[in-house]
């Protein structure tokens, strides 16, 4: 292959003209020469002192990802390598464990011991994070030709669909369901009886919240928000109403296709007048006078996955109080896109309901009882919540990391500053607290029933987000600090703090609203303040 040649580094520095521009990065060598004048920095980042004909290393780095490196139309401009040198960077390697200092949690750092992760759980974690690396972080459905230039040179269609808005795709879902990640993003139960997780690798009464966390933080390693809430986030917290509350011939009726990823569904009780005043809620549900069906009239807004969904874990004002039902999507049922601060892909929407009418053996759980429902729900939506932002903080410290040792600022490293560093240390130390509270309260719910975790740890999970979350806008606010302009860069060395700055929001509002969480948990420890002491 002509990429193969070699050449010493004295030959490559005779062609250091604009018309024969040779350049060296990482002992490889490029012919610009042709390449120049589409060069999008201009011609003359390439002329500059100690570019042309020189091992220009350093300066690539300290403007480009090295993913550039590996786009096809980039790659084919070497011509050679370095005799005698080998090359001694590399990007991303599907499935690899990061080296970066605290990029991964300590269970997953060589050296470190954990008293809650299994050499089981660690297998689990290597199959899992490849099979996302493999199969769904890749391009394999978004077409092309119609988004931007940027899209178009990346190899991800998390990437794709985060400009594109569209949902992922089916092939994505199939693929998901063939390993039966929908069922397991559930947690564990009932629901995982006779399936195959992850071709066999753990059997489903061995299952824990822990094998459910490592999913959780795998999937949000894509540092795509939009793209990953449309991998069916409005299922998580959707389904497990229908699950835990749904009658036997509701759940044998659509609980296989959802979890096949065939059909979808999403929970349908924010309202735009009621925010997190679940009881303020306006959309009714009225009985027809033979007491056979509900009649459902109102709105909802800002529901995950709303747009294709098929059904709506809905919750509705009824004579006897707050009712949740399963409405399946039919007549004088609609929905409108929101479009909202991250991509369309996760189907954010506006769901209308006019006089919709359903059987009434789709309601769940008992008739005025909902509010149990929903706050047995939230445990759970809290902590996927949470496992989320404790590994998408991760990702922060992985980019700065990296960016503060290459970047040159005063002819030294950005890192050799004081206060880089205290940016630096005070990430870490946030994001660690919160791995190892989450990891607490995991191990909490390995060993807590149901109804347990409902009354013991409503408070704890309230108390985690709100810590998370507020971290986590902390983290957000430095990195773009430590990226200055390319921090606000919507493309390039930034990209991924630009996002993630752009959607951090969600997280402090989704599942409850950090002050909100926050007043329910110290409500909940008021309540359970002992009546005999005294300072």
């Amino acid at each position: 292959m002509a990429n193969t040649k070699t050449f010493s580094r004295e030959e490559v520095a005779k062609h250091d003209t604009e018309d024969d521009l040779w350049i060296i990065i990482d002992a490889k060598v490029y012919d610009l020469t042709r390449f120049k004048n589409l060069h999008p920095g201009g011609v003359a980042a390439l002329l500059e002192e100690d570019i042309p004909g020189q091992d220009a290393t350093e300066a690539f780095y300290g403007l480009h990802r090295h993913e550039v490196l590996e786009r096809p139309q980039y790659k084919r401009l070497q011509i050679g390598v370095i005799e005698g040198e080998e090359p001694q960077l590399y990007g991303k390697v599907n499935g690899e464990i990061s080296e970066v200092p605290y990029a991964e949690p300590t269970w997953l750092t060589p050296g470190y011991h954990s008293p809650y992760f299994t050499e089981g759980h660690r297998e689990f974690q290597k199959v899992v994070r490849m099979f996302f690396d493999d199969h769904v972080y890749p391009d394999a459905q978004a077409s092309l030709f119609l988004i931007s230039l940027w899209a178009y040179l990346t190899s991800h269609t998390l990437q794709l669909r985060e400009l594109d808005g569209k949902r992922p795709s089916q092939e994505v879902f199939d693929k998901m369901a063939e390993v039966n990640l929908h069922a397991m993003r559930m947690g564990p139960g009932k629901h995982l009886k006779g399936l195959k997780l992850m071709n066999g690798l753990v059997k489903p009464e061995e299952f824990d919240y822990f094998h459910e966390l490592i999913v959780n933080q795998e999937m949000v390693r894509c540092g795509a928000r939009g793209y990953g809430d449309g991998l069916l986030s409005g299922c998580v917290i959707g389904l497990p109403p229908v699950l835990n509350f749904g009658s036997p011939e509701l759940k044998a009726r659509i609980v296989p296709d959802i979890l096949k990823g065939k059909k979808f569904i999403c929970l349908a009780v924010s309202e735009a007048h009621a925010g997190s005043d679940v009881f303020g809620l306006q959309t009714t549900a009225t009985k027809t006078e033979d007491g056979k069906h509900w009649i459902i009239s109102g709105n909802k807004k800002w529901i995950t996955n709303g747009v294709f969904a098929d059904y709506f874990t809905v919750g509705c004002k009824t004579e006897d109080g707050f009712t949740v039902i399963l409405v399946e999507r039919s007549e004088g049922l609609e929905t409108k896109p929101i479009k909202t601060a991250y991509s369309a892909s996760a189907g954010t929407a506006y769901v209308t309901f006019d006089k919709v009418k359903v059987p009434v053996e789709n309601t769940l759980g008992e008739e005025g009882g909902g509010i149990f429902v929903m706050l047995s729900n939230f445990n759970h939506e809290r902590w996927v919540l949470c496992c989320c932002s404790a590994r998408s903080q991760r990702l922060l410290i992985d980019e700065c990391m990296k960016w503060t040792a290459q970047r040159q600022a005063f002819n030294k490293p950005l890192n050799t500053q004081p206060v880089v560093r205290a940016k630096l240390a005070a990430m870490i130390a946030r994001t660690e607290g919160i791995q190892a509270w989450l990891e607490n309260l995991t191990y909490q719910m390995c060993n807590m029933s149901y109804k347990e975790q409902a009354n013991k740890l409503a408070g704890q999970l309230a108390f985690l987000k709100m810590y998370s979350t507020r971290c986590a806008a902390e983290s957000a606010a430095d990195a773009v600090q430590l990226f200055g302009g390319r921090g606000v860069t919507q493309t390039g060395m930034g990209r991924f703090i630009e996002h993630y700055h752009r959607a951090v929001p969600f997280d402090s509002l989704l599942g409850g609203a950090e002050d909100v969480l926050a007043d329910l948990g110290v409500r909940q420890a008021m309540r359970g303040m002992p009546k005999n002491t005294r300072l």
